[in-house]
């Protein structure tokens, strides 16, 4: 059986603290990315928005909708 010691302790203690550096570090990179993503699809969605707003008045005009 391996004998707990304080350097035992401390070694573990430095890699856990090692690894959630890492974890803050990847989180505030997907913090970015998904913002980016949602910047993304708002584009899309505004587009997708003018693009009804244009179909709307065509069919408006070609008096295919009522109203």
């Amino acid at each position: 059986m391996v004998e707990v010691t304080n350097e035992l302790i401390l070694e573990i203690l430095t890699q856990i603290q090692a690894d959630l550096s890492q974890i803050k570090s990847d989180i505030r990179d997907l913090k970015v990315r998904m913002t980016a993503v949602e910047e993304a699809i708002a584009g899309v969605n505004r587009r997708f928005d003018r693009v009804d707003e244009r179909l709307d008045r065509l069919e408006r005009r070609a008096n295919l909708i009522e109203g």
